[in-house]
């Protein structure tokens, strides 16, 4: 398996996006088989340059996280990335999951703090980190890894002093070890382009910043995850959402809006796309076909 950092490396040589997809665990064991056996393959065949797994609040699918990690590789023969968090565990323990993931062969981490489980207070386990960049020097110690972090271009939701303290705390998570960012998802790409735009001239960060992207596939789940990460839906978006008569319109939409979306990132360098698919392939499979990128 490769280096992500690296991946990056020779797409943007090649003047080439790099595409991801993101995975979660599924909670049942149909979920599982869906995954593996339909989803995971459908997007295969889109080839993408690699994939990432998300880790449950308070690393409760840890095991589950890394077996998907393991058999994607293994399967597949694409590099996938595993997800970890520091809530609710100690320095010894991450480091213990560090270790059996480097085992089965895993070269990549995204370093998070994460989300504590039940949406609860933030709560520091003793021995343990407070903040994520505390997170990418453990790793950077640990050796043979490539390591993204995560950004916000509207803003941490919790970072009460303003989106410009929380671009400052990710660029030192960026001198802390950190190889490339992936962002929160967001719908106004201006957001995106002054995200980087301040990173790049006010703090010299020239790692890949890649946008993470939503294909919007249900009105009321869309209103509910932008309530809890903090992100805004534009009102002329939330207009046309409400335009759709049924779940099925909606899923459309957001493929033209994803595919509009992606356009202008791609056309003014942003250096790939991180697609969140929610485990599923169509929508994914439509507008990388529209974009000409499948």
């Amino acid at each position: 398996m490769r280096f992500i950092r690296d991946i990056h490396a020779e797409r943007h040589a090649e003047n080439k996006p790099c595409i991801s997809f993101e995975f979660f665990p599924p909670k049942t064991a149909e979920g599982d088989k869906a995954l593996l056996e339909k989803h995971i393959p459908a997007l295969m065949e889109l080839k993408p340059d690699y994939c990432s797994v998300t880790y449950g609040a308070g690393g409760s699918t840890k095991e589950k996280t890394a077996d998907i990690v393991e058999s994607v590789q293994n399967q597949h023969q694409l590099t996938t990335m595993m997800h970890l968090t520091c809530v609710e565990a100690t320095r010894s323990e991450l480091e213990g999951v560090v270790a059996d993931a480097k085992n089965r062969g895993v070269k990549n981490v995204l370093a998070l703090r994460g989300d504590p489980p039940g949406g609860g207070e933030f709560r520091v386990a003793e021995g343990g980190f407070e903040f994520s960049y505390q997170l990418v020097e453990m790793l950077k110690e640990q050796g043979d890894l490539s390591i993204g972090t995560a950004g916000f271009p509207e803003g941490h939701i919790h970072c009460t002093e303003g989106k410009y303290v929380d671009w400052e705390r990710l660029a030192n998570k960026v001198r802390c070890g950190a190889d490339f960012v992936i962002t929160q998802l967001f719908f106004d790409n201006a957001d995106y382009f002054e995200f980087v735009d301040h990173l790049r001239d006010k703090h010299g960060i020239t790692v890949p910043i890649v946008p993470g992207v939503l294909p919007i596939i249900s009105a009321g789940l869309i209103k509910r995850f932008t309530q809890l990460c903090g992100a805004k839906l534009p009102d002329p978006l939330v207009e046309q959402l409400e335009a759709c008569a049924n779940d099925d319109e909606v899923k459309e939409f957001g493929i033209e809006f994803a595919t509009k979306q992606l356009k202008e990132l791609i056309d003014r360098g942003a250096p790939g796309v991180h697609f969140y698919t929610l485990n599923k392939a169509y929508s994914t499979t439509k507008i990388m076909q529209n974009l000409g990128l499948a």
